[in-house]
């Protein structure tokens, strides 16, 4: 591709507009807005994020139950004050970390092996903790982009995008209920990004637009911005019947605001109501969930008289002396058309609805966005054992695979008040990975929350627990009972390029029985930007001669009975997540081999399946061309490959909140695990195969000070690669 086209193709994201026939089809991925441009370039939130990749790490027990309320899960210690939960190799950006309170603060965030303490007020006198207390330093972490316990009730959040372009470590300084979850991008080297990634350096503030922007939700997003057309009207809403409210046929198109209003007394039916959306025509609608879930809250009743119910960036319900005001601010682009409809509950009395809708012209490439989507379900008897289900893109829409990403939830977990349901742990997985990249610490935590929240609700602007009691006796009405949270991610979503599975554990062993309702809200085009081309059987002679693998030192195959890292292994007597058997290797020296690649990948994700018993497996990736005769080309290096910690961790809780550390080294029946490495699309391109090596790199560091030196080397039992491309999707002729 010229270069003419290839700056045609990025025109759009950098704001340059494109002219109308290029929503065709580019052939060359967008720039991918990163650090404070991952807020200021907000309306961009439906671009697709090919080549990067999202994880979630957290304190969780690595055994699958629930210990400590999934707290004080460390992968290894340096000294009594480092007590290290997250260790990451690579270029990228943390944008978000959630604490419970102020446990384990101080905090030491190190960015390129440079250490950057980080404390809150209530640090220095833990058993007196700090009212209104803040994140020391001050001026890095402000408000609206940090909160602590005093606003959230019960969690220290930070949103700031601290980037790193080496390295990132995550250390506590204290043991007591050490919990935490925390959300990171990686980028590989050459990716189009908005700006340099500049390291972090631990005292400047986050840029002043990023915080006047967060600061605006639950205002109109929309005012002012200039070329947004605009369609309204008055409905009236039937029990039982479905209303059409519009269809839009301007060709391409974003919505960039979707608003309703009622009067007061229709509030709690009107919540019950389905929206319906359908773009282009498809043959299922993308939007289907009740109202009320949808903007953010399970049920309307506003038990405290609240203006705002909820006050999030994409999502407000507000209230004032005589209706409720909705409005959904997430983009929406489409192509050919849109159909907006509402669907009454059966047997309620006819609602009397104000609707918007605002929009404006598309003119970038229809393979650059995906469609929004909110994808409800009902959980009404959730099965013993097993994850709640939100999402599965293999199943949405007719199945078949999607590219794009997935932007948050909206849940209601429980019709009873109780808060006990809320020890489960979020579990995502992508693009085929049988490890969960995003694995959580409980559902309050997801919704940025702590503690249950104390049975109070909060509203912030990416998470909140807007509706519910604090238990049955204090309920004022059946709808007080409902308890629902939040979470929308924006700077912290989560790109997938082949199928998104969304899961959530119900309790902290999927033993609830309550009545869960959820919405998974995801951008996505029916078409992949992960293709997968080729992959080696480490251990199987054929697949190992078809690959060229060859690894003078690696061991003899070994037959490994083992699990992967998910819940609970056994619920009463019946087993969830039986054993299976996997051969491998293991080598302390170098392994090369050949794999298959589309001519027009982008970048090749390369996928290994490991023994995790082996801990902090570190190796350097190196890329040669394939020659007619087989032969390798020069080497060049592709970047280090590492995977900290192991199935084997220490829990260290002692109950005093400055008890010094008491770990107890833990080790878990789950030893196989899926992990990745991006390779830069400079050594892939225009190749149908390259050859890697992998040149083993040992990292002589005990789980704890003075205990042996553990056992190394690195395990191989497949490789997959995953060639990125640019999805090909031709969007419908405008009507």
């Amino acid at each position: 591709m010229g270069a003419s086209r290839r700056a045609a193709g990025w025109a759009w994201v950098l704001g340059l507009g494109l002219i109308a026939s290029e929503t065709a089809r580019a052939e060359e991925p967008p720039v991918i807005p990163v650090g404070a441009d991952a807020y200021l370039r907000w309306d961009q939130w439906p671009l697709q994020r090919i080549g990067a990749r999202a994880y979630m790490r957290s304190t969780y027990d690595r055994r699958g139950g629930n210990e400590g309320a999934d707290a004080s899960h460390f992968l290894y210690q340096e000294r009594d004050d480092f007590n290290v939960t997250l260790d990451v190799e690579g270029r990228g950006v943390l944008y978000f970390a959630r604490f419970n309170h102020w446990h384990g603060s101080p905090w030491t965030f190190e960015v390129d092996a440079a250490p950057h303490v980080v404390r809150e007020t209530s640090t220095a006198d833990p058993d007196h903790p700090a009212p209104g207390s803040v994140f020391l330093p001050e001026t890095a972490f402000p408000k609206p982009l940090a909160w602590t316990w005093s606003d959230t009730k019960g969690a220290d959040l930070s949103w700031l995008p601290i980037a790193f372009d080496r390295s990132f470590r995550m250390a506590y300084g204290r043991t007591h209920y050490g919990t935490g979850y925390y959300i990171y991008h990686l980028y590989p080297r050459g990716a189009r990004l908005s700006r340099p990634l500049t390291p972090w350096d631990g005292v400047s503030p986050p840029e002043p637009a990023v915080l006047a922007l967060i600061d605006r939700a639950g205002t109109d997003l929309t005012a002012g911005r200039e070329g947004l057309s605009e369609d309204r009207g008055v409905a009236v809403v039937r029990g039982g019947a479905t209303t059409a409210l519009a269809t839009l046929t301007t060709g391409p198109t974003t919505i960039r605001a979707v608003a309703f209003s009622v009067p007061k007394a229709s509030a709690l039916a009107f919540g019950r109501a389905r929206l319906r959306v359908t773009w282009d025509g498809r043959d299922a609608p993308s939007i289907d969930a009740p109202v009320a879930l949808f903007f953010g809250a399970g049920t309307f009743y506003n038990r405290e008289g609240k203006e705002h119910l909820v006050k999030a960036f994409p999502m407000n319900v507000r209230f004032d002396a005589d209706r409720v005001h909705l409005a959904c601010h997430f983009p929406m682009p489409c192509f050919a058309s849109a159909r907006f409809e509402l669907v009454g509950e059966a047997g309620t009395d006819p609602i009397d609805v104000r609707w918007t809708i605002r929009r404006e012209p598309y003119a970038g490439p229809a393979n650059h966005v995906g469609y929004f989507h909110a994808s409800y379900v009902d959980h009404p008897k959730p099965t013993a054992g097993e994850d709640l289900t939100l999402l599965d893109t293999t199943k949405a829409e007719g199945g078949g695979d999607w590219s794009g990403s997935f932007v948050g939830t909206s849940f209601i977990f429980s019709h009873d008040a109780d808060l006990t349901t809320l020890e489960g742990d979020p579990r995502f997985y992508f693009d085929d990975s049988q490890t969960p990249q995003a694995q959580g610490t409980g559902t309050e935590e997801w919704g940025g929350g702590g503690d249950y929240w104390g049975g109070r609700n909060m509203t912030l602007p990416f998470a909140g627990h807007p509706a519910g009691a604090r238990d049955v006796k204090t309920a004022l009405t059946a709808e007080d009972r409902i308890e629902s949270a939040y979470r929308f991610l924006l700077a912290d979503l989560m790109p997938f390029g082949r199928n998104a599975r969304i899961t959530l554990e119900h309790g902290g062993a999927d033993e609830s029985t309550q009545h869960y309702e959820t919405v998974a809200y995801w951008y996505g085009l029916p078409s992949p930007s992960l293709a997968p081309t080729d992959a080696l059987d480490v251990g199987d002679e054929a697949s190992e001669k078809a690959h060229d693998y060859r690894s003078p030192d690696a061991s003899p195959p070994v037959e490994i009975v083992s699990r992967y890292e998910r819940g609970v292994d056994h619920v009463k007597d019946r087993e969830i997540f039986p054993a299976i058997a996997k051969r491998g290797r293991t080598t302390r020296g170098t392994s090369e081999f050949t794999l298959k690649l589309d001519r027009a990948n982008l970048g090749v994700l390369l996928r290994r399946t490991l023994d995790y018993a082996y801990p902090d497996q570190r190796a350097e990736v190196d890329v040669a061309d394939v020659a007619a005769d087989g032969s390798p080309g020069p080497w060049r290096n592709a970047g280090v490959w590492f995977l900290a910690g192991s199935n084997t961790c220490y829990y260290s809780n002692p109950k005093p909140e400055l008890g010094a550390p008491a770990p107890v080294v833990q080790v878990s029946n789950r030893r196989f695990r899926d992990d990745e490495f991006l390779i830069p699309r400079d050594l892939t391109e225009g190749r149908t195969a390259v050859r890697i090596r992998v040149r083993f790199v040992p990292v002589a560091r005990p789980l704890l000070p003075g205990r042996p030196a553990p056992d190394l080397a690195w395990s191989e039992i497949r490789y997959a690669a995953y060639s990125v491309v640019m999805p090909a999707f031709t969007p419908p002729p405008a009507r």
